[in-house]
């Protein structure tokens, strides 16, 4: 090897679309377009521009147009020397646009997580069409292995979903999500149905609020509109340091900013998520029981607390003059908080249970996931704040908590037999795996009747902010079994009167495993089969929805639903379709 050669580049930088086209800002004397520059992994990339986990191909399905794919990543200027002509016209930097962006979401997860996270199908390339189609649609679609994004005339002119930070890391999150918890997508409750669309949307806009310049964007483009409470340009007057003028003012100004035009595919799920004020009705509204509706609970709750260490933490910083607090200062501290949560909010997959995933287990896996890397809690009281937020949308953590932390997932209270099972195997083997689960079956809780399998095991190497490292191995298994209505009695599952006796039905249960850098258990998060009170609910609210019947299929594509959503209905039962 040569000793005088540089260092291969890391990572690249590459300009984007920092909001969507339809916010702009004043550069240089006039309105354009806010972009920015943000950091990907560098590779050696083929034309596309295809990567070794991302591969554009720019086919538009209703033109039948193969476009020529662009052979350079560099968009050949700074943010600021685009021209906004550029950007809305030249199909290259669409397909830059894109790949930089589903790359930054991906990056973001492998960070999270500490290490590769696979795509939910076989193979290791994600298909990406930046103008798939001539529809105000965008979807990921796993039997194509590809994220889809439609283009459509409006009053002001073509509008690219390609083209909007929003929809493409939302829809890359479905992706990643897919891969992580293939088991999510199967109807199960309200919850685990809306936990798709609602964790795509967080993990969307905490990636937006982490980019210092749509935060800095949004403040001065709202200080010259009707609220006025930023009063100056270098200055945010403390009055506007609340979390409900900050939701007001940044996070419905973000909304609103997003293009009307865009409202149809996941600008309006915003704004109603921005103005669920905390109540504790919504879980048990009958509005609320849609997915995409109840998926705006999640992001409601994790956006307010956002919202409120934003607050406590500037507070706490005081103000540098009588006008108030520094713009940058702000601005750099929302970047940090956001990105902060982003972290946490990913992480938190990892010990949620893998089947019937409800908000209340997710709120335990979020306070299980910082408390593990981060003991101290003192700088920005998160684990507080998310735990007093969820609550106030009646979402109250699953786990009774562990000592003095409320909500986080207890240990296991059994003692383990580890003596036929070894360590080093265990750390990717799923075979190992199951050799230890079935030795300790009892007291894992297992139904040994229930055809088991281990799907994944992941081993993981995080970094603490004690620069120490957490290293963790995942494993997921699920149970399942097949019987007649009639049956469901014996395990102690109330079956409902309408249901026929013969109709077959399927119980599910898992769990997630998460042991430590000796291979001893620490936490097993699962919903066993044998809990009779949530099957009940889970059967009950499978029968009311259509999803038991003969020939029907309990897989609905998440692109079916985002296209309902494009028309503003809901989405229907299983046998109005």
């Amino acid at each position: 090897m040569d000793q005088s050669a540089p260092p291969r580049q890391r990572t690249r930088r590459i300009t984007i679309v920092a909001l969507d086209p339809s916010f702009r800002v004043k550069r240089g004397g006039r309105k354009r377009i806010l972009t920015t520059e943000i950091e990907v992994p560098a590779e050696v990339l083929a034309p596309g521009p295809s990567g070794y986990r991302v591969q554009v191909i720019d086919y538009d399905a209703s033109t039948n147009t193969l476009y020529k794919p662009s052979r350079e990543v560099s968009d050949g200027g700074r943010p600021d020397e685009l021209e906004d002509s550029q950007i809305l016209s030249d199909p290259h930097f669409h397909a830059r646009n894109v790949y930089a962006i589903v790359m930054r979401t991906l990056a973001r997860f492998e960070f999270a997580l500490g290490r590769r996270v696979s795509w939910g199908f076989y193979g290791h390339q994600l298909k990406v069409a930046p103008h798939a189609f001539a529809d105000a649609n965008a979807f990921y679609t796993e039997d194509n292995q590809a994220l889809m994004f439609g283009y459509f005339p409006s009053r002001k002119g073509m509008v690219f979903t390609c083209l909007s930070h929003h929809i493409v890391a939302h829809e890359t999150t479905h992706a990643l999500l897919d891969g992580l918890r293939q088991r999510y997508t199967d109807p199960s409750s309200p919850e685990q149905a809306a936990f798709h669309e609602g964790f795509a949307d967080v993990v969307a806009l905490l990636s937006i609020f982490s980019l210092r310049d749509v935060v800095r964007g949004v403040i001065d483009l709202r200080s010259k509109r009707r609220d006025g409470i930023f009063s100056h340009s270098q200055f945010v007057s403390a009055a506007a340091l609340t979390p409900e003028k900050l939701r007001n003012s940044v996070l419905l100004g973000l909304a609103e900013e997003m293009g009307q035009e865009l409202s149809g595919v996941r600008g309006d799920a915003l704004r109603r998520s921005a103005t669920l004020i905390p109540d504790t009705r919504y879980m048990d509204d009958p509005e609320f029981r849609e997915p995409h509706r109840r998926g705006e609970i999640l992001v409601a709750a994790i956006i307010n607390a956002f919202l409120e260490v934003w607050v406590k933490r500037l507070r706490d910083l005081g103000r540098v003059s009588p006008r108030g607090l520094n713009r940058d200062r702000v601005v750099e501290e929302g970047a940090e908080i956001a990105d902060y949560l982003l972290t946490m909010s990913i992480r938190a997959l990892d010990y949620a249970p893998p089947v019937d995933l409800q908000f209340c287990d997710y709120l335990s896996a979020l306070l299980t996931a910082d408390r593990e890397i981060r003991t101290d809690d003192s700088k920005y009281n998160f684990r507080k704040i998310l735990l007093e937020s969820f609550n106030r949308y009646k979402m109250p953590p699953t786990s009774k908590g562990d000592g003095d932390e409320p909500g986080v997932w207890r240990p296991p209270r059994a003692r383990m037999r580890y003596e036929r099972t070894h360590f080093e195997s265990m750390q990717r083997d799923p075979n190992e795996v199951f050799r230890f689960i079935w030795e300790n079956r009892k007291d894992l809780e297992l139904f040994e009747d229930a055809y088991t399998r281990v799907q994944s095991v992941r081993p993981c190497l995080r970094i603490g902010p004690d620069g120490f490292a957490l290293k963790e191995t995942i494993a997921e298994y699920i149970q399942m079994i097949e019987l007649q209505a009639s049956e469901l009695r014996s395990l102690g599952i109330k079956a409902l009167k309408a249901m026929p006796a013969d109709t077959v039905v399927k119980i599910y249960g898992g769990g997630a495993l998460v042991f430590d850098e000796y291979g001893l258990l620490k936490f097993h998060v699962h919903n066993r089969i044998l809990d009779t009170e949530r099957q009940t609910k889970r059967l009950e609210y499978l029968w009311q929805h259509g999803y038991i019947q003969k020939g029907s299929s309990l897989y609905r594509r998440i692109s079916h639903m985002h296209r309902l959503r494009a028309l503003g209905l809901a989405a229907p039962r299983p046998n109005e379709e």
